[in-house]
C-alpha cells in the first residue's frame, strides 16, 4: 500500500495530468515514460 509522502507526490502528478485532460491511467504511464526518456536524453 502506498502511504504518506509518496502518495502525496503521486496524487499531485495525477492531478496535473487530470487537469490537463488525461484521465486514462495508461495514457498517464505513457506520458511519464516519454518525459523520463526526454530527461535522460538531456542528461546524457
Amino acid at each position: 500500500m502506498v502511504t504518506g509522502e509518496l502518495k502525496g507526490q503521486f496524487d499531485r502528478i495525477w492531478d496535473a495530468f487530470w487537469s490537463g485532460g488525461i484521465s486514462n491511467p495508461l495514457e498517464v504511464i505513457e506520458q511519464i515514460t516519454y518525459l523520463l526518456f526526454i530527461k535522460l536524453q538531456y542528461v546524457n
